[in-house]
């Protein structure tokens, strides 16, 4: 170890300690979406998106327990997942807000497999769920990637428990 190293002291982690150590890593930002058994759209904001494999293409998202729409994202065989512009932070708010038609008045289209598609976003994925499982206080999709796509731009990211740009500038 370099002797001018500065160590993070170590403590016994509560979920206070746990939450606030977790907002230290910089994530983008996406939106999920789902149809249910009548075709209605439903969505939400999730920070918990992550790649697992290359072959087969494989995502993941983590949605809470209590989330009020986890049960259509049971229901269903597909979803989407929209990753967030920069310049995208009020969709994320709308889709995280406690209004209930979170696609009232948004441009939208169905995939193919009918999952919400937002106009504008940085990328998408379509997915088609292999696997569903609790863990902890979630319940965590996984997903393989049938469709994606992407558009040049900069991502909305989520860092300290709030919005912040991509700066280009060398920070060292």
């Amino acid at each position: 170890m370099s002797s001018n190293a500065v160590r993070v002291p170590l403590i016994t982690a509560d979920s206070l300690l746990y939450r606030r150590t977790c907002a230290r890593f910089a994530t983008g930002i996406t939106v999920v979406t789902v149809v249910d058994a009548e075709g209605s759209p439903h969505g939400m904001t999730v920070n918990s998106f992550s790649s697992v494999s290359l072959e087969p293409p494989l995502v993941l998202v983590s949605i809470d327990l209590r989330n009020a729409i986890l049960g259509h994202f049971l229901a269903s065989s597909f979803f989407a997942i929209n990753i967030l512009a920069e310049h995208q932070e009020d969709l994320s708010q709308r889709f995280s807000s406690a209004i209930t038609k979170r696609f009232e008045g948004l441009d939208w289209v169905a995939s193919e497999s009918g999952s919400p598609l937002l106009e504008g976003v940085l990328a998408q994925l379509e997915c088609s769920v292999v696997r569903t499982f609790e863990a902890g206080d979630h319940t965590i999709l996984v997903g393989e990637v049938l469709r994606a796509g992407y558009r040049e731009g900069r991502p909305l990211v989520y860092f300290d428990s709030g919005y912040r740009g991509l700066d280009d500038r060398d920070q060292t």
